[in-house]
């Protein structure tokens, strides 16, 4: 038997990235990823102090934003299709379960 520890998967939902990282990670710029908060888009989590913490759902939720804007929607456009597509998620969701 080994005395390790269990390997900790990370949780999708974790904050764990900064915001140069994220930034990094997604190839957008920084003053990007405040922006799409401010028009609340994404809200990523935060420390006690206040430091932006992104998730790894939250850098495909932003992947996707640069998706829809590649594609030509403004970013009302993309606030509308990412609403659609959580309600269609939880549908199904909700239908799988009867």
């Amino acid at each position: 038997m080994s005395s390790r520890e269990p390997e900790r998967v990370p949780d999708s939902d974790l904050g764990v990235y900064g915001i140069s990282v994220a930034a990094e990670l997604v190839g957008m710029g920084a003053q990007n990823l405040r922006h799409y908060e401010s028009r609340g888009l994404l809200d990523p989590a935060r420390t006690a102090g206040g430091t932006r913490r992104y998730s790894p759902q939250d850098l495909q939720r932003l992947r996707r934003i640069g998706d829809l804007l590649d594609a030509g929607l403004n970013l009302a456009g993309v606030a509308m299709v990412l609403d659609l597509e959580h309600e269609n998620a939880e549908l199904r969701a909700h239908m799988g379960n009867d």
